[in-house]
């Protein structure tokens, strides 16, 4: 008996596992968010798998094999949201009907339906297939983005710095705006290309320093970096060419579609955006129809597979009206740049493209959405952006069928099904959190010892919990004090009952629970900090109400 290589963690759960049999080999993907510390061990018999995710939950999974696999010719590969392993059948032409040796079926693993097929008059495939496969999803990973055009001259680019001064830039940080001092620069020349014409600038080097943001101030460009340069130094200027590169697809993709939009149907570009992710082009005209928007699609990636040339020339200011322009900037200077797709379209751009359409590699036209003044934005993703899209898409496919345990065909009829089950439930439990309410309230009711204060908390109680409970109540005379969550954690509070001691006491509750909230008409509510201190909030309120009593009496 072979003796595991890898011990079990003592705290660890099974990665989902999905699986398919092919004529040669049985291919599994570990589904694995980030996975790190990986170790895998492949035995005739059985396989197991170790590893930890990004946040460092530990996966261990022990599978003992339907048959017996070769592992010379066995392997695994990681990938940023699955560890996929292939085996080598030592019978090949042999179906596995399952992927253990044991029939019960373990809820971590499922079947890849998208992938499973009948092999029995198949091609030779398996190996040679799962390269091509696992080479594809390389590809489109954020690892390796596809071969890009060369950079030719611009990979280190000599020049001097004109002038330094100090300056501060206002960035947003995770929805927060933050001031960063450092330096504005200007350069004799520079490669680095500034904000401008619906265009993100580029990022590089500047003797080392990064360059965080690049503007135009007229006909010069200002280079932004955190530590000083000295006028007259002579700097080697270095580009970020995945950055430069994935603007260039967007660009000129953005070009390629204004162009035919405004040939097949008249709907002229006013204006585009690139965004992080996705761009969107707006358009004039009130809808795209769905069948536009398919021909929009066939017809840019056709012009994409005929290699048509790109071209950049100078022009002089005279010469303006002879091609397509949405206007120039007020402080322009110099001569008109304009960039031609032969044959397609003849356009005034100062910003960074492609010298051919095939460079582009596809386009893929996600949506149209309403925009401003009767507009439509039509969103669209160029190149690597639609490799890095189809990745993402892939692996949230794999975890659906893992999840639902169905094919992808299926995924959207499970999640109905899914969705009136959780209806069905929710409209249950309201219920029963109203009979609940209920009895709570008429026991409180018919309890003579009850006095003019009632409180309870309730650990997996919510919002509709605390307002059905004190609607049931009498709070005309009774102050009633409600919290949810935690018993030591944060969680929800009501305080409700007359109108002047809850407009008295309810600041001082939410005080003494550190929390948020606010209160008018006899009704004081709000998120609690922390639940710790909800004996002495009790406390103060039991307090008042036994005062109120005996000042009544």
């Amino acid at each position: 008996m072979n003796k595991p290589k890898i011990l079990r963690p003592e705290e660890s759960q099974p990665a989902h596992a999905i699986w398919f049999d092919r004529k040669k080999y049985v291919t599994i993907n570990f589904v694995v968010q980030k996975p790190k510390d990986v170790q895998v061990d492949i035995q005739p018999h059985k396989m197991i798998l170790c590893c930890k995710n990004s946040t460092d939950d530990v996966f261990y999974n022990e599978l003992h094999f339907f048959d017996k696999v070769q592992i010379h010719d066995s392997r695994e590969r990681v990938y940023e949201r699955t560890i996929n392993v292939l085996l080598r059948k030592v019978k090949p032409n042999y179906a596995w009907p399952r992927l253990q040796k044991d029939e019960a079926k373990p809820s971590w693993i499922a079947v890849d339906f998208d992938n499973w097929r009948d092999w029995e008059n198949e091609e030779e495939d398996g190996k040679e297939e799962y390269d091509r496969y696992v080479d594809m999803i390389q590809e489109m990973s954020a690892s390796n983005k596809g071969e890009a055009p060369d950079m030719c001259d611009l990979s280190d680019f000599v020049t001097s710095v004109a002038t330094c001064c100090p300056a501060e830039l206002t960035q947003e940080v995770n929805g927060k705006k933050e001031t960063l001092k450092g330096f504005n620069v200007r350069l004799q020349d520079t490669i680095l290309f500034p904000e401008g014409g619906g265009q993100p600038d580029d990022h590089g080097l500047i003797a080392d320093a990064p360059v965080l943001r690049v503007i135009r101030q007229g006909a010069e460009a200002v280079h932004f970096v955190t530590s000083p340069l000295h006028e007259g130094q002579e700097v080697i200027v270095k580009l970020d060419w995945e950055r430069r590169f994935d603007h260039m697809q967007q660009h000129s993709g953005q070009h390629l579609i204004s162009a035919l939009a405004e040939e097949f149907f008249g709907y002229k570009t006013t204006s585009w955006e690139m965004g992080r992710q996705r761009s969107n082009i707006e358009l004039d005209t009130t809808s795209v129809k769905p069948a536009q928007l398919q021909m929009l699609e066939e017809a840019v990636n056709e012009k994409i597979r005929a290699h048509v040339p790109v071209t950049v020339e100078l022009l002089s200011i005279e010469d303006v009206d002879k091609v397509r322009s949405r206007g120039l900037p007020e402080d322009h200077a110099g001569p008109i740049r304009v960039v031609t797709i032969e044959g397609i379209d003849v356009d005034m751009c100062c910003g960074t493209h492609v010298s051919n359409l095939s460079d582009l590699q596809v386009i893929k036209l996600l949506r149209t959405e309403k925009g401003k003044k009767n507009k439509t934005n039509l969103v669209f993703l160029v190149g690597n952006r639609v490799m890095k899209y189809a990745e993402k898409s892939y692996g949230t496919e794999r975890c659906l069928v893992s999840l639902l345990q169905t094919g992808p065909d299926q995924h959207v009829e499970a999640v109905e099904k899914l969705l009136k089950s959780v209806k069905l439930l929710q409209k249950t439990n309201l219920n029963l959190l109203r009979d609940t309410a209920s009895l709570i309230a008429q026991n409180f009711k018919n309890n003579p010892q009850s006095g003019n204060f009632f409180s309870l908390h309730k650990q997996d109680g919510d919002n509709e919990f605390m307002n059905i409970l004190a609607s049931e109540l009498s709070t005309e005379e009774t102050l009633v004090f409600l919290t949810v969550g935690e018993e030591k954690g944060p969680g929800l509070f009501l305080l409700t009952g007359p109108s002047g001691p809850v407009a008295e006491l309810g600041p001082q509750v939410l005080e003494i629970l550190k929390g948020k909230g606010a209160g008018k008409n006899g009704r004081f509510q709000g998120k609690a900090g922390s639940l710790a201190r909800r004996g002495e909030a009790e406390a103060l309120l039991r307090q008042r109400c036994k005062r109120l009593a005996s000042e009544d009496q």
